[in-house]
């Protein structure tokens, strides 16, 4: 196959040269654990004790790797990807709130989200995360099963409202709607609201996608028994295909609490389950729709192999590919470059409310063998292309 993901000129084209350095500088630090480590600890060290720290984070980090502090100002880098068929998903990336009022305020973001993106072609999905309408102890209770008190009853019923309010108003405006997925321990009463959602609003085509976390090895047969479903009761279903963001605290809980792991046994068996699941997928892309959000180019690779030996034109509209933004450019634009559908995961937010996301970022760099190691020599490829 045609090594595309080789082409730095088509990765870097939106970069100019200090923003070429600025990448290379930060991904450098990335590749340092020690560093990194300091760092987080500074950082929130810093924002807790309210430094004027804002500027400095502004200017590194949080520009390379986030659109901006609102939708408004994410709408220059929007546009400056759109103009080589990169599209977005704004991400509102404000985590970790457990009182009501954030919950309905990020209920209106994602409707205001909603409204933004309808004008623009650029942004054809939204997102957002379920513990983003509710709190996570709420979602765990009803994954085990337990008994809910009348003050909890209420209190899951406004978080179906406003699961409920941001998917019809996804439907009425025609655009597609990624709902992330989560820790395994809540992710039960989420998989079950949001197929409840896809029923609803899911009959002509998928506007509704739940996340399917490939490290965990029982999703593949969860997949199976939705499309069962789906095909007694008459609604397509939309699925984003993730490796996953959590396995560290998968396997110490799971040690800690005495239960076999939900995480696959190894990387292996990781990359193995994604391939297989987005093969399935291929071939029943009549009913399921992907979101594949991957940075692995083998995967993306095989997902090509998949659509050119099924005959699927490069931009059908139920297979996509997806990035963070600031990460693997060299995979979002060189498929775009060949006629692909991409859309990068655009985070933003207030700059201290959107740390915990860029503290993860940073983080699941430094761990990931070679994914840094990667973009390094990539950025130095480009560098030196530039001098030439």
């Amino acid at each position: 196959m045609n090594p595309i993901f080789e082409n730095t000129a088509t990765a870097f084209s939106l970069k100019t040269d200090s923003e070429l350095e600025r990448a290379y500088f930060l991904f450098k630090m990335i590749a340092n654990e020690p560093l990194v480590k300091m760092g987080t600890l500074m950082t929130n060290f810093a924002i807790r004790a309210k430094l004027p720290v804002e500027g400095l984070i502004r200017a590194t980090v949080f520009d390379h790797f986030c659109g901006g502090i609102n939708e408004e100002d994410c709408l220059p880098v929007v546009d400056r990807m759109w103009e080589k068929k990169v599209c977005s998903v704004l991400d509102y990336s404000v985590e970790g709130k457990e009182e009501e009022d954030p919950f309905d305020n990020a209920t209106r973001i994602i409707l205001k989200i909603l409204d933004f993106v309808k004008e623009k072609e650029a942004i054809p999905f939204a997102v957002f995360k379920p513990t983003g309408f509710g709190r996570f102890a709420l979602y765990q209770k009803i994954s085990e099963q337990k008994e809910l008190s009348d003050t909890e009853k209420a209190e899951w019923q406004r978080v179906v409202k406003r699961f409920d309010q941001v998917c019809k108003k996804a439907y009425d405006l025609d655009v597609a709607l990624l709902i992330d997925g989560e820790e395994s321990w809540m992710q039960d009463a989420a998989d079950d609201l949001v197929e409840e959602m896809m029923q609803k609003y899911n009959k002509e085509k998928a506007v509704v996608f739940n996340t399917l976390q490939m490290y965990r090895w029982d999703r593949l047969p969860y997949l199976k028994e939705l499309q069962k479903r789906a095909q007694e009761k008459g609604f397509k279903i939309g699925v984003k295909v993730v490796r996953g963001a959590y396995m560290e605290k998968e396997n110490e809980r799971a040690k800690e609490k005495g239960y076999p792991t939900p995480i696959c046994e190894s990387k292996l068996a990781t990359d193995i389950n994604f391939d297989e699941t987005v093969a399935y997928i291929i071939e029943n892309l009549d009913i399921i729709s992907i979101f594949s959000g991957t940075h692995n180019e083998e995967s993306c690779y095989k997902l090509i192999e998949l659509m050119d030996k099924n005959g699927i034109a490069k931009n059908n509209n139920g297979v996509w590919f997806g990035q963070l933004y600031g990460m693997s450019d060299h995979i979002s634009f060189n498929l775009a470059a060949n006629g692909y559908n991409v859309a990068k995961y655009l985070p933003f937010g207030p700059v201290r409310d959107v740390m915990p996301y860029l503290i993860r970022r940073a983080e699941e760099n430094t761990s990931v063998a070679g994914q840094t190691t990667r973009e390094l020599s990539l950025l130095k490829k480009e560098r030196k292309r530039r001098k030439i």
